[in-house]
């Protein structure tokens, strides 16, 4: 399983290699509890407890409020290695990562609130998300105007709505909700601190992914007070187009899908047909399918880390990234499919049991399909940039 039991060339340094070396052993542990949290669906809170206790939730935090300030590199770095062991676990656990990596580039809100929110991240292992999707609306990213109202009291504000896929749920607190200024007319990022005005409903019940607790999250008038009110955004995709996001999602999805092609190798090494005397890694049909899994991870790990390298060391770039982000996004997912489809081939009809690894990375890997931005929006803006861009 692990990548450093051979040569990766995309280790660049020894802090790095540190990562690698110390998330290999973590996605070894997260492993153990993935069958039984995908089985049952239920929320994994061991494996939550083992990635706070390896400092995983304070690694994309500023050094100077106590974080590891990783780098986006180091993180799709990290983010793949976990989702090796758990892919679930993976994409729930990177959206606090990346919603930080997204604050220390643009960050919209007061600096001491930033801070005091980093500290619980720091010293009380604080686990957060931003809730936007809503259940009529769909994703704010789309232009929808969320029916998740705040209306102004004399101190502050009254939250009421309901936010769906929102991934986190069980164990989040606080709560970044986006959520309608009545009486401005434009969307806020408020932050809510649970309590029991604030109830998680267990909605998710999906075919992959089904540990990210991406349940449903009521705010029955809500209150918060003025300073709660983090940030205001107009436009149609709310402010909140960061393509780091991009990256962190095509990291994990690709976790998913090398995992099953280092299970798929081990297994053809040791696998004999009985019309054989041989492992099936001799016969040509298999080594044609494994050639070319190994042709789609090499470019999709090549595509992921030149562009990880290159939003960190040229920040005045990263306006100029998002197409190569979401083609990035939009490839590698696909890629990631096409690999774990690849080595069922090789498996055969025993990799469609529920008793095979596989079948949970099958499932799992088409999760990134429905992952913002979807097919059509990626092509669309690709192909209207080369039509119409001067």
């Amino acid at each position: 399983m692990l990548l450093t039991k051979t040569k990766d060339i995309h280790l660049r340094n020894e802090r790095e290699a540190a990562l690698a070396e110390k998330f290999d052993e973590v996605a070894k542990q997260l492993e153990s509890y993935a069958t039984e949290n995908d089985e049952r669906g239920t929320f994994p809170f061991a494996s939550f407890n083992i990635l706070r206790e390896a400092g995983f939730f304070s690694l994309t935090t500023p050094e100077k409020y106590g974080g590891y300030e990783a780098s986006l590199y180091e993180m799709t770095l990290v983010l793949e290695r976990l989702a090796k062991g758990d892919g679930a676990v993976a994409l729930a656990a990177g959206w606090q990562s990346c919603l930080f990596l997204n604050y220390r580039e643009g960050n919209r809100w007061k600096e001491e609130v930033f801070a005091k929110v980093c500290q619980g991240v720091v010293q009380n292992g604080d686990i957060l998300n931003i809730f936007a999707t809503e259940k009529k609306g769909g994703n704010i990213f789309r232009g929808s105007q969320p029916e998740t109202i705040a209306r102004k009291t004399a101190n502050g504000y009254l939250i009421s709505g309901e936010k769906t896929f929102a991934t986190l749920a069980p164990i989040a607190d606080p709560l970044i909700v986006m959520a309608w200024v009545e009486d401005e007319g434009v969307l806020g990022e408020f932050l809510v601190r649970k309590s029991d005005k604030v109830v998680v409903k267990e909605t998710w019940n999906t075919i992959g992914m089904r540990s990210t607790g991406s349940d449903t999250i009521v705010l029955n008038e809500v209150f918060v007070p003025e300073e709660a009110l983090l940030a205001k955004a107009t436009g149609k995709d709310g402010g909140l187009k960061n393509r780091s996001t991009f990256l962190f999602i095509a990291s994990v999805f690709l976790g998913v899908a090398h995992a099953a092609r280092d299970f798929i190798i081990d297994f053809a090494k040791h696998q004999q047909a009985g019309s054989l005397k041989k492992p099936i890694a001799e016969v040509p049909h298999i080594q044609q399918k494994i050639g070319e899994m190994e042709i789609s991870l090499t470019t999709s790990r090549t595509l992921l880390y030149s562009l990880a390298d290159k939003w960190d060391r040229f920040p005045h770039q990263r306006n100029d990234l998002l197409n190569d982000f979401q083609a990035a996004k939009y490839t590698i997912c696909h890629q990631a499919i096409r690999i774990v489809e690849l080595a069922m081939r090789v498996a055969g009809g025993i990799g469609l049991s529920k008793d095979f690894k596989l079948e949970r990375h099958f499932r799992d890997v088409q999760c990134g399909l429905s992952m913002h931005p979807a097919d059509d929006m990626i092509v669309e803006g690709l192909a209207k940039a080369a039509l119409f861009s001067e």
